[in-house]
């Protein structure tokens, strides 16, 4: 069985998660797996290697750059005689395409239809992952994850490939709405009122758009405000439930604990003395 990825299992209630990775030639591959709520980019820095996909194999050289979503499967493996280093960005899928939504970018639509992870050479790039890695080891804030967005898309070029289509202006607007607090305490009848459609064309639009329904867009929006809340207050963790829209601290923690395999509590002393070298 693959493993399945989650972003706060490594993140602990940071906005982004930024490594370096040396696979050796012939160490034994990464495990194939998925991720199950964030997005990746990987920025190759040196020596050469292969991306194992359910497509097939790719090779990764110097200056690729390769975006993988939460529907792909792979794993890499370094090639002699170097092996392969890279730098690795993840995020959450929410925050990513929120941030798609605000800047309304088009190679998001390209990007997310293409039938496995996108590939770009770009080796002007490899410096945004560095900055990246530089910032992410000294306490990043959101700011920090917007600007390696900012700075890495005008360098990458749109895949080809079909595009699907455009997310409604309405949807965006209401989705990225229900990121502050006072909305996301009102869960789905907010997202309702904000989106100003029915429970059914909001249903639609948001599995035609984002592949997620509107209950599980939100869920997935409170757990990842509370794993920042976490990491980051000393708030109690009934407060953090309130704040965070869960109608008591007994559902939250049952929530979570499913989500993260750790309980609230075992999360918050983790990202307390998490440590990434």
């Amino acid at each position: 069985m693959d493993q399945v990825l989650r972003f706060e299992s490594h993140a602990f209630g940071r906005p982004y998660h930024a490594a370096r990775v040396r696979i050796p030639a012939r160490a034994r591959d990464t495990e194939l797996h998925t991720h199950a709520d964030f997005h990746e980019f990987m920025g190759v820095v040196s020596g050469s290697g292969e991306h194992l996909l359910t497509t097939g194999v790719e090779q990764l050289r110097p200056g690729d750059v390769v975006l993988v979503r939460p529907s792909d499967r792979h794993a890499v493996r370094g090639s002699a005689p170097d092996g392969l280093e890279f730098v690795n960005v993840a995020f959450p899928s929410s925050a990513w395409q929120s941030f798609l939504d605000l800047t309304r970018t088009d190679p998001g639509a390209a990007w997310a239809s293409a039938r496995g992870p996108v590939t770009f050479n770009a080796t002007e790039a490899i410096a945004v992952f560095e900055h990246a890695l530089e910032r992410f080891q000294d306490e990043p804030g959101p700011y920090d994850l917007l600007r390696f967005w900012i700075d890495l898309i005008p360098l990458v070029s749109t895949a080809k490939g079909s595009a699907r289509p455009r997310t409604p202006d309405w949807l965006a607007r209401a989705c990225t709405a229900m990121r502050s607090e006072d909305n996301l305490r009102g869960g789905v009848p907010r997202l309702l009122e904000l989106a100003g459609v029915s429970p059914a064309h909001l249903s639609r639009s948001m599995r035609a758009a984002y592949g997620v329904t509107p209950t599980d867009f939100v869920a997935d929006l409170r757990l990842e405000h509370a794993s920042s809340l976490l990491a980051a207050t000393n708030d109690p963790v009934a407060a953090i439930a309130a704040r965070c829209g869960f109608s008591s601290q007994s559902y939250f923690s049952r929530c979570f604990t499913t989500a993260h395999r750790l309980s609230p509590r075992d999360f918050r002393r983790r990202s307390q003395r998490a440590f990434v070298p």
